[in-house]
């Protein structure tokens, strides 16, 4: 399984979304220090109702958790929009 795969199932298992979008933009980086050492550069777009009442931080360290041992060697940079289903 790819990587951008294995980051959704991830994400869908934790947050039940209702709306999610993972993009692989490691393409864009090539010949990037991080592209070169294997990590990839990803873009998340998620909604979940797991979000509502929470700080733009404690999202991102939600999502970060989720990922877990994927940020050590496979995620060299993510970029997150983590909304709940009222601001969409």
């Amino acid at each position: 399984m790819d990587r951008q795969s294995q980051i959704e199932n991830r994400l869908r298992a934790a947050f039940t979304p209702t709306k999610i979008e993972v993009r692989d933009d490691s393409g864009l980086h090539a010949g990037h220090e991080g592209a070169r050492s294997g990590g990839g550069h990803f873009t998340v777009t998620i909604v979940s109702q797991h979000f509502s009442g929470k700080s733009s931080l404690q999202r991102h360290q939600m999502v970060y958790q989720a990922l877990g041992d994927m940020l050590q060697q496979d995620i060299h940079a993510l970029s997150i929009r983590a909304i709940s289903p009222d601001e969409t």
